[in-house]
């Protein structure tokens, strides 16, 4: 806007002053003549603002009708008509886009501060040649972090993303934002059944669970399981079919069931022992699952047995037993060596038609009782 310009509206408006306070003037005439030789000043106004994501025509709106009301309240004995004129129209253009122009409500005094923080952004970042962090623009003026935090993530409110717009390319026909969002999660309806397995996984056995993480979360193969584990193929293959077949029972049953060892014995997989001695015989009864892990204490809880028995005989009870694997054999292979040497009798009662068959291959059906 020229100086020329100016001079012009400040003339223009002390003639439509003079006009208005005849006697025989029509106020309403000499308003909408000096308003429309306003209109210039306000499209121009205007178009200062454009390019903030409001359509010009609707910001020609509203600096018109700042216009009108710096005519309405303009009094000549105060001042330039044009200062004045300029003053009303930059705020009510001002005040569209802090009241109108968001796309979701935000309260005003988040809208005010988020002013001032983007303001003092920028002159941070001219100063660190760098973005500040938001810490840094709090203390720079003097508000709480969080809040010029919320400032910052509410901006994303003034201009947010359309839900027909397309990420993909500005085809019409590629599917929209909208499209692609508040479909069927494919993996919700699996949710309770992970949320039930990782409660049962927490009652099986730590040896089993173990070996399922291992299998379906480390991808590993029952070779590999068995060789980190110092057993068998087949002793790995029978636990993870054993768990797993506990698994899909209690899933579909209201109480998860007691978990029992192989062929439907109640005996957890640890390893229970009980020695007794009556009618002349030492009875140990053992219980559970004998493998590598508890081998030992079978091993030395027999030898004991053989060192107390002195005349009495010894009995192994297995009747409980719901696995006995290679180590299980060798210790009561070294139980009857231990026996024969100490020439204690030695018999071995209730091996069950998984365990028996073992017993006899590895020599030890002299003794198996029936």
């Amino acid at each position: 806007m020229t100086v020329r310009a100016l001079e012009d509206l400040d003339a223009a408006a002390l003639v439509y002053a003079e006009r208005v306070a005849a006697p025989d003037a029509d106020p309403g005439y000499e308003r909408d003549r000096f308003t429309r030789e306003c209109l210039p000043l306000a499209h121009r106004l205007a178009s200062k603002f454009r390019g903030r994501g409001e359509p010009l025509e609707d910001l020609e709106q509203v600096a018109r009708l700042g216009l009108v009301k710096a005519v309405d309240r303009y009094d000549p004995g105060r001042g330039s008509f044009t200062a004045y004129a300029v003053s009303t129209i930059s705020g009510e253009l001002k005040r569209h886009f802090r009241d109108a122009a968001w796309a979701v409500h935000v309260p005003r005094p988040i809208r005010e501060l988020l002013l001032e923080a983007r303001h003092a952004r920028t002159q941070m970042t001219a100063e660190l040649s760098r973005t500040p962090t938001v810490a840094e623009v709090a203390a720079r003026i003097g508000a709480p972090e969080a809040e010029v935090a919320d400032a910052f993530v509410a901006n994303g409110g003034y201009s947010p993303g359309s839900l027909d717009a397309s990420p993909v390319s500005d085809d019409s026909t590629a599917p929209t934002l909208g499209d692609l969002l508040g479909s069927t999660d494919a993996d919700l309806d699996g949710v309770d059944d992970k949320l039930t397995v990782s409660g049962l996984l927490m009652r099986l056995p730590a040896r089993e669970r173990r070996m399922l993480a291992m299998r379906f979360y480390g991808n590993r193969t029952q070779v590999e399981i068995a060789a980190e584990l110092g057993v068998s193929q087949m002793h790995v293959s029978r636990l993870l079919s054993h768990a797993l077949s506990w698994l899909r029972e209690a899933m579909l049953s209201d109480t998860p069931p007691v978990w029992a060892g192989r062929a439907g014995v109640s005996a957890g997989p640890d390893l229970r022992l009980r020695v007794e001695r009556a009618d002349g015989a030492v009875t140990v009864r053992v219980g559970g699952e004998v493998d590598r892990d508890c081998a030992q204490r079978l091993r030395l809880c027999l030898r004991h047995a053989v060192a107390t028995a002195r005349e009495d005989r010894l009995v192994v009870d297995l009747s409980a037993v719901a696995l006995l694997d290679a180590a299980g054999v060798a210790t009561l292979v070294d139980c009857a060596s231990a026996a024969s040497v100490a020439e204690v009798p030695l018999a071995i009662a209730g091996a069950g038609p998984t365990v028996r068959p073992v017993l006899k291959l590895s020599g030890l059906a002299a003794i198996l009782a029936d």
